[in-house]
């Protein structure tokens, strides 16, 4: 299956996001605070998907996931965003994001998205 990068700063939503993926049978290779180190993980594993909070300090999803598509036009990118924030979802899909999810969200709708995203 595949290898990914979760970067959220609330452990707790990582944490969650861990089981529902590895429940699917996909490796967690990393997990990032912010978008920081989210680029600089996304550079040592060279995952097969990233998920993004869009909310991070200091670097937030939408600037990580600039930078992670100017490095790799290729890299697969999933945000997680809270409800209310369609001006950032929008964003982030002109940047190159292949999908999002508003949170709270069920395993069902990661399910759907992640082989939705590996797939395209």
């Amino acid at each position: 299956m595949a290898k990914i990068l979760i970067a959220d700063d609330a452990r707790i939503m990582r944490n969650i996001l861990r089981l529902i993926l590895e429940k699917q049978g996909h490796e967690v290779v990393a997990e990032a605070a912010n978008g920081k180190e989210a680029l600089e993980l996304y550079e040592k594993f060279q995952p097969d998907l990233v998920t993004l909070d869009i909310h991070m300090e200091p670097v937030d999803g939408i600037g990580c996931l600039r930078d992670i598509m100017q490095q790799d036009a290729s890299a697969r990118v999933l945000m997680v965003s809270a409800i209310g924030q369609q001006r950032k979802i929008d964003e982030a899909t002109s940047l190159g994001a292949c999908g999002y999810v508003t949170k709270p969200f069920q395993q069902k709708d990661i399910d759907q998205l992640v082989q939705q995203a590996l797939s395209g």
